[in-house]
């Protein structure tokens, strides 16, 4: 327990970068007991943080996916049925890039190989909403139990949000320049373990570009509502006495555009702030799965039954995931 306890502080939630970083600052002068210093201290400690972990899991990650090309899914999944290739198609997701924007073009790759509707939308779901990063930094942030229970329940939605989309044969509701789409199959080169190490910097070195703005932008939020917004207001609007807490932190998260590691610093000082924690990861869910602009890039593919359908199946999903963290959150913290 002890040594489980070490990796949980120091290895994953990084305690000492903690303790270096207000060393540091306290070493410039700068007083991280008052308001600013406190702010400041939480902005460059989880900027820090939240840049090793992005930079370390997307190195693994792209390593594990560079074995899983588009084509070698796609074969993967045509040789399940039923229910079993959701739950395949969700588990895939969990391996592929972090935003629900990025999923898309694998997305369109998927249907125009004449893969079952409900199978790509598995993967659809699951690919922003329950990457392998999630669960590291989950695990940082609210711990293991927490961090097991969230993937569960999103690849949950996935598989349970896809098999509804495939029963209900909305096929039609694709565009039709989908299943005309080239599909000439493409055998990927072997690669060498060198290649798969370059690939893997290289998807490290993109990924942190495209996201670190998001990054700074959502530890900036984590800091402001640290530091500087009262408790009592997080409590009321998104606190125990808010039954509708799960609802708002929906509807405010969709307009938004983030992926994990974005939303990790906000989550982070809303828990600290007395917010409830399914409300939190409802917040979360919403902003990686449902964001604008990928419901826009959504909607060049589908149309507006569809969409509307997959929408809806989210959005109902999250909101109960919310709701049972929030009925379990004092069993989970305990």
């Amino acid at each position: 327990m002890d040594i489980w306890i070490f990796i949980q502080c120091q290895v994953l939630g990084m305690r000492w970068l903690s303790d270096l970083t207000a060393t540091v600052l306290t070493a410039l002068g700068l007083d991280i007991h008052s308001r600013i210093g406190s702010s400041i201290h939480f902005f460059f400690y989880d900027v820090w943080k939240i840049t090793i972990l992005l930079c370390v899991l997307i190195f693994a990650i792209s390593y594990i996916q560079s074995y899983f090309p588009p084509e070698r899914s796609r074969r993967i999944l045509g040789r399940f049925h039923g229910i079993q290739a959701n739950i395949i198609s969700a588990l895939l997701g969990t391996v592929t890039p972090f935003c629900s924007c990025s999923s898309i073009p694998l997305f369109i790759g998927f249907t125009s190989a004449g893969l079952p509707l409900g199978v790509t939308f598995s993967f659809l779901i699951s690919s922003p909403m329950v990457d392998l990063g999630s669960l590291v930094l989950l695990m940082s942030v609210f711990g293991t139990k927490v961090a097991v229970i969230y993937v569960a329940l999103g690849l949950t939605i996935a598989v349970v949000g896809g098999t509804i989309i495939e029963k209900l044969h909305m096929e039609r509701h694709i565009e039709r320049f989908i299943f005309s789409a080239s599909n000439t199959e493409v055998e990927s080169p072997q690669l060498t373990k060198k290649d798969r190490l370059i690939y893997a910097w290289e998807q490290v070195s993109g990924t942190f570009r495209k996201v670190l703005p998001y990054i700074l932008i959502g530890v900036g939020i984590g800091a402001l509502i640290h530091n500087w917004i009262p408790e009592s207001w997080i409590e009321t609007m998104l606190g125990s006495h808010n039954l509708f807490g799960a609802i708002l932190a929906v509807i405010v998260g969709i307009p938004m555009y983030a992926d994990i590691f974005g939303t990790i610093p906000v989550a982070e000082a809303l828990l600290a702030k007395g917010a409830q924690l399914g409300t939190i990861l409802s917040f979360m869910m919403a902003v990686t799965t449902l964001s604008l602009p990928s419901l826009i890039l959504l909607r060049k593919v589908v149309r507006p039954r569809l969409l509307a359908l997959f929408i809806s199946v989210c959005t109902i999903g999250i909101i109960i995931v919310g709701y049972l963290f929030n009925t379990f959150q004092f069993i989970l913290f305990s």
